[in-house]
């Protein structure tokens, strides 16, 4: 039976490459964890904190990220079965963007106090945010609230990214604001699930 869609991709075989990236994507940011074999004695809560903090708060800033954009994602696309070649290549760089992160977040986790380094773990963020977003606007065809939940982590990210130019220390509280998104679009849920 020929297919009667020839130049639309099925989004579902998207969807089972997405999952795996999203996966190894989300492990590797723990990849860069220090090992137990990088103290020389045993050691102190101190030394403890004064290697892992600013890992692992990068780690979990960087897992929640993923973990929202992937809802994100896979909510998008169930609202999309079929796509064109165009639209497919967006969700790629998308995902290439989520591929990196585990790049940016290891700089970041290591050097954060850097203003270089935060501004590009920033600018990634922001491309990230700007690539679900534009994803959103392509899928709603129209401004719904959704497309608003979509937009406020690029509205987060960008001035975050400023902060983290000028003070990179505060940068990471900044950014944690971008699941205010996940609040938006409840709330938004919500308020149509009451309409209805």
């Amino acid at each position: 039976m020929a297919d009667p869609t020839p130049d639309l991709f099925e989004m579902r075989r998207l969807e089972s490459l997405s999952n795996t990236i999203f996966g190894v994507a989300m492990t590797l940011l723990a990849n860069d964890l220090p090992k137990a074999g990088e103290f020389k004695a045993m050691p102190t809560w101190s030394d403890l904190a004064q290697l892992y903090s600013g890992r692992v708060t990068g780690l979990i800033l960087s897992f929640i990220i993923a973990g929202v954009f992937w809802i994100s994602h896979h909510r998008r696309l169930a609202r999309q079965p079929e796509a064109g070649r165009h639209i497919v290549l967006l969700n790629l760089m998308f995902l290439l963007s989520i591929v990196l992160l585990p790049v940016t977040n290891g700089l970041y986790g290591n050097y954060g106090s850097s203003s270089a380094v935060a501004v590009l773990f920033g600018l990634h963020l922001t491309v990230i945010a700007g690539l679900n977003a534009t994803l959103w606007w392509l899928v709603m065809s129209g401004f719904r609230y959704q497309l608003i939940a979509a937009l406020f982590p690029l509205a987060v990210f960008l001035p975050g990214t400023a902060v983290a130019a000028v003070a990179p220390q505060y940068a990471t509280y900044f950014w944690f604001l971008a699941f205010g998104g996940l609040l938006i679009r409840r709330r938004m849920d919500a308020a149509t699930d009451g309409r209805t």
